[in-house]
């Protein structure tokens, strides 16, 4: 009789995801890369609102805002824009904004990027179910299908990854109605610019949206609980941004809450904590966004959440049951896509024994898409400030850069912090356009624990903003003085 391998009795791992938003679709495309069977369930579609309603179509709105401050400011560097009528006569200019076509376009991108997503993910072997999913104990997966989600599919797996992300914060005393009152989300339904927006909260998203719709054009009041606007970024930044609105002709409320926004026959009315009122077209609010872990089986499973729904993971994004992981904004970490991407690999790698890092905040690099961008990474000058680290800072400003002379950049910086001593990069800051690029040379000071002296040996191009990065480096070199102890 023929003597079976072992091996043929070994099973193909089964992973399960909750929730295709980036979170979910790389930890799907990494689990079916390691030869698992898996199984995705979203209701959206792939790449979940922060491909469709929010990340994508958002940032697709402020590129269409640059455009047209980058037109706008184009005769103060010699571009002289006309028209000329019948008779030859020049005629001024005036740009104008279709919105609708902008909202049809940067939908029909997030469309796009869905189908793409998906498409990969049908190449790689995964299983897609499209419904409303819950986990039915802690091993499967129940998706409600059909018209009316009537017909039910179960699916069981050995790992199950939760990755539901999170959806607008609502208030009693403000509910969104979809045309006057709104949420980020319902934003690209307007056909037509606001002729006045106020914008109830000031983080990350008001800031964005307020930036993006007064370049637009729009008559813009921003409603701030705060001192400033961005409480939560580094203080000079937030006052760089806080300037660039006020000299952009937005109203900015600082140390005010909106105690209701009431919609009215052709308009909003939001009533401020202080009794007045102030009126407008249309009312967003950015009041923040709880997580959409209600009613889909974690209590049952025995998942551990936090008092505000969250779900509590660790640096290698496990639950508290051992073989249900959880990514993204549904969860106690830092709610960023690109974060929410990293944690739904780093969970399949842990589940499936391949190597894994555990995650650190220190590592994170985050963006704000004002006008100027603010790039973060690392600890910041609070923290040595508060005496977390014992580090040294330097702000250069990018006045100085004759790069930015040339594109007519007047406000920004470029921020470094370094550990005290040994001049080790553990954190910065840049508020110039394109940010967001601009900061990868500091995160990668800060993850491979560079000095100030090797990031300053680096060529940087000139002119280019970059030089500004490592004209900072360069003033922070440490010299070893006669009087200094030796080590």
């Amino acid at each position: 009789m023929e003597r079976m391998s072992p091996l043929s009795f070994e099973r193909t791992q089964r992973v399960a995801v909750l929730g295709g938003g980036p979170g979910g679709y790389e930890a799907a495309l990494a689990a079916a890369q390691q030869g698992a069977e898996v199984t995705l369930v979203e209701r959206a579609g792939v790449g979940g609102s922060a491909v469709i309603t929010d990340v994508v179509p958002s940032k697709s709105l402020i590129a269409t805002a640059d455009a047209a401050v980058a037109i706008s400011e184009a005769s103060d560097l010699g571009v002289q824009l006309f028209a000329r009528s019948d008779s030859g006569t020049p005629l001024k200019p005036e740009i104008a904004i279709n919105l609708a076509a902008v909202n049809k376009r940067l939908l029909s991108l997030a469309r796009q990027q869905s189908d793409d997503m998906r498409a990969q993910l049908v190449e790689a072997g995964v299983r897609i179910i499209s419904g409303h999913g819950r986990l039915d104990g802690t091993h499967a997966i129940i998706a409600a299908t059909g018209p009316g989600g009537t017909d039910f599919d179960r699916v069981e797996a050995d790992t199950l990854v939760v990755s539901v992300g999170a959806s607008p914060r609502e208030l009693p005393t403000a509910r969104p109605d979809g045309e006057r009152i709104l949420t980020w989300t319902q934003l690209y339904d307007m056909k037509s610019l606001p002729e006045h927006l106020i914008v109830v909260g000031s983080g990350v998203t008001g800031a964005e949206f307020a930036s993006a719709y007064m370049n637009l054009g729009a008559k813009v009041t921003l409603i701030s609980s705060r001192d400033q606007v961005l409480p939560g970024e580094d203080a000079d930044a937030a006052a760089v941004i806080e300037k660039v609105f006020k000299r952009g002709g937005m109203t900015v409320l600082s140390k005010c809450r909106a105690s209701k926004v009431e919609r009215t026959a052709d308009g909003v009315v939001a009533t401020l904590s202080d009794g007045r009122e102030i009126a407008g077209s249309h009312c967003l609010m950015a009041v923040g966004s709880i997580p959409n872990t209600a009613d889909i089986g974690l209590e049952e499973a025995g998942v551990q959440l936090t008092e505000s729904g969250h779900i509590q993971v660790n640096r290698v994004s496990r639950t508290s049951v051992p073989n249900i992981y959880a990514a993204g904004d549904c969860t106690t970490f830092v709610p960023l896509a690109s974060v929410a991407s990293m944690q739904g690999r780093q969970a399949i790698f842990h589940a499936l024994g391949d190597t894994v890092i555990p995650l650190e905040r220190r590592r994170i690099t985050a963006n704000i898409f004002t006008a100027p961008e603010i790039a973060t990474v690392g600890q910041q000058e609070k923290d040595v400030e508060a005496g977390l680290v014992n580090g040294y800072v330097h702000k250069l400003p990018l006045a100085a850069n004759p790069r930015a002379k040339m594109m007519r950049v007047k406000d920004g910086f470029v921020k470094i912090i370094a550990r005290e001593g040994s001049g080790t990069v553990i954190g910065g800051v840049i508020v110039a356009p394109r940010a967001s690029e601009l900061i990868y040379p500091i995160a990668i000071a800060v993850e491979r624990r560079l000095t100030v002296d090797q990031v300053s040996r680096v060529f940087a191009v000139y002119p280019s903003l970059a030089g500004s990065i490592t004209d900072a480096a360069r003033a922070m070199h440490l010299v070893q003085r006669d009087e200094d102890p030796i080590p």
